[in-house]
């Protein structure tokens, strides 16, 4: 009976040796290829394609300490052979910190899987790059929701009542976010009617700009000046946007004006210069030329025609280019345009000496 209680002390030990030993060995190995891992992400990190690995070796480099730690405790435990009540808690503590751990991958592959998809259609379809960045949100949304609620679920919460509470809360929660919660509808209606997308010229109100960044709260203009011009969503639906960026063709109009003192013949020959001057022009669509109105002091005439790109640049080099045409033109059949003159007449009154 002595001997055996003398063997007692020295087999406790031996476990714990044993166990300590368990532990240490898990969290090298842990260690080791979370190293490994992320050697290997950062060396296809610097490439510029995407490779087919690239992703879930992200997720897996975001493999936490806290998370090695409590899995090589773990094995030191069951090594140790905890049985009862211990084993059932530590068995929960390892289920929670797997599932936190989970939330951090999936929630790493989805981003970078998103952020790989919106770097690959913003050049194709800027549309769906525009709303890339909502689809992130709400997805990480869910995925830590749903980590939340398996961890209560472990932990003996009752989540059908939880949530129940919680939509009686959300309601309160609601009235007193309304303002957020507006701007956050207000950006799944831009993802989803796409009234402008990323790199369209807009105007809203007094303000213009193109398209940087639409996020959850606000969309962010580049102004024509080089600063950034953030608006709320929900003021953005609110009010009357004006997409040049849809803009197919550019309708354009201009008038001029010659000196009433020009004969009849070289007045009808003007409609015809203006037409030459537009249609001698690539890219462009004569619609009309017409002798307008009689002016305080010129003759005004009117031309509208149609530039077939939407480009701002183009559309100034075509009228500037028609602008040298028609002057062109005046000078060879001595046509003069008109400035603002006035005549005066000086005549007596009646009755008066000569």
């Amino acid at each position: 009976m002595l001997e055996f209680i003398d063997s007692a002390p020295s087999l406790d030990i031996a476990a714990g040796g044993t166990a300590m030993a368990a532990a240490a060995c898990v969290f090298l190995v842990l260690w080791t290829v979370r190293g490994l891992v992320r050697r290997k992400y950062a060396r296809l990190a610097v490439t510029e394609a995407t490779e087919l690995l690239e992703i879930p070796l992200q997720a897996a480099s975001r493999t936490t300490l806290a998370f090695m730690l409590v899995v090589a405790a773990a094995a030191g435990a069951y090594a140790f052979g905890v049985e009862g009540r211990a084993a059932a808690g530590l068995q929960k503590v390892v289920t929670i910190a797997f599932f936190w751990q989970a939330g951090l991958w999936v929630s790493t592959a989805l981003v970078a899987w998103l952020d790989h998809r919106r770097k690959a259609t913003l050049e194709e379809d800027k549309a769906v790059a525009g709303s890339i960045g909502i689809i992130r949100f709400v997805a990480r949304l869910a995925v830590w929701a749903m980590v939340l609620l398996l961890t209560l679920d472990n932990l003996g919460v009752d989540i059908t009542a939880l949530v129940a509470g919680l939509g009686i809360g959300g309601i309160a929660v609601a009235l007193a976010l309304q303002n957020v919660l507006g701007d956050l509808l207000a950006s799944l209606s831009i993802a989803l009617d796409q009234p402008f997308v990323i790199g369209d010229f807009v105007v809203v109100g007094e303000h213009m700009g193109t398209v940087e960044y639409i996020g959850i709260k606000s969309t962010r203009l580049r102004s024509l000046d080089g600063e950034q011009i953030v608006i709320s969503n929900a003021d953005l639906l609110g009010a009357r946007v004006h997409n040049y960026g849809r803009m197919y063709e550019r309708r354009a109009s201009f008038k001029l004006g010659i000196v009433y003192e020009t004969p009849r013949g070289k007045i009808e020959a003007v409609p015809g210069i203006i037409r030459r001057a537009i249609e001698a022009q690539p890219k462009t669509r004569f619609d009309r030329a017409h002798f307008a109105a009689y002016g305080d002091f010129s003759l005004n005439f009117e031309a509208v025609y149609y530039v077939l790109e939407p480009d701002y640049g183009v559309f100034m080099d075509i009228q500037q280019a028609i602008n040298l045409q028609i002057l062109d033109e005046f000078t060879r059949e001595g046509i003069e345009f008109a400035y603002p003159t006035s005549v005066q007449y000086n005549r007596p009154l009646p009755g008066a000496a000569a």
